[in-house]
């Protein structure tokens, strides 16, 4: 099998790299395998199927990023606090990634769901499940930072929506036109859809 040890884990990489550079429906288990330098017939040792091979790597790929989320959103850090770290750790995490990779990627989530939402229906599971996920972050920090006194609102629900498609927009919108400072402007538009004031988060 060559390098047993790792080539499940290098095929659970070739095909996150491959499917967030270009597409799911592109990537074909060829492609996988020479990138990840593993015979075809050792792929099928490891995952049944293309499908199963991207859960498994979603799965790797969001645990290994679920510390650095405890972290930015630990209810130990103020509510503002939290925005701004998410913000200037998506605009530190998208540059590193398009010095590697050469251009802007935005959200591996949006990304493939929006190619897969009508097939594969484990695959689109696990997306949906990882963006549950992220958005209970989300949702945490604005309802503690409604709790704090920060913003009014007769409809909390509504702000999350609202801000949960205003994240997942922006992060397309710089994939698409392949440009970092659509990003810059999160956190301001963040405030802007709570209706908290600069002067506020600047005092907090």
């Amino acid at each position: 099998m060559g390098r047993c040890s790792d080539a499940k884990q290098r095929l659970m990489e070739a095909i996150e790299e491959l499917i967030w550079r270009g597409s799911y429906g592109g990537t074909t288990i060829d492609q996988i395998c020479e990138k990840a330098g593993v015979k075809k017939g050792s792929f099928y040792y490891f995952f049944d199927s293309k499908a199963e091979l991207a859960v498994a790597a979603l799965d790797a790929a969001f645990k290994a990023k679920r510390p650095i989320f405890d972290e930015m959103f630990s209810p130990s850090a103020p509510p503002l606090q939290r925005f701004k770290s998410y913000s200037e750790w998506v605009l530190k995490h998208q540059g590193e990634l398009k010095c590697k990779c050469g251009t802007v990627l935005g959200c591996p989530l949006f990304t493939l769901g929006s190619e897969i939402c009508n097939q594969e229906p484990k695959l689109c599971a696990k997306v949906q499940e990882m963006m549950d996920t992220h958005d209970r972050y989300i949702e945490t920090a604005v309802r503690d930072a409604y709790a704090a006194g920060f913003f009014q609102t007769d409809d909390l629900p509504s702000k999350i929506r609202m801000l949960r498609a205003y994240i997942e927009g922006l992060l397309t919108q710089a994939r698409i036109r392949n440009d970092m400072s659509v990003l810059k402007e999160m956190l301001s538009g963040i405030y802007q859809i709570l209706g908290i004031k600069e002067t506020q988060a600047k005092a907090a």
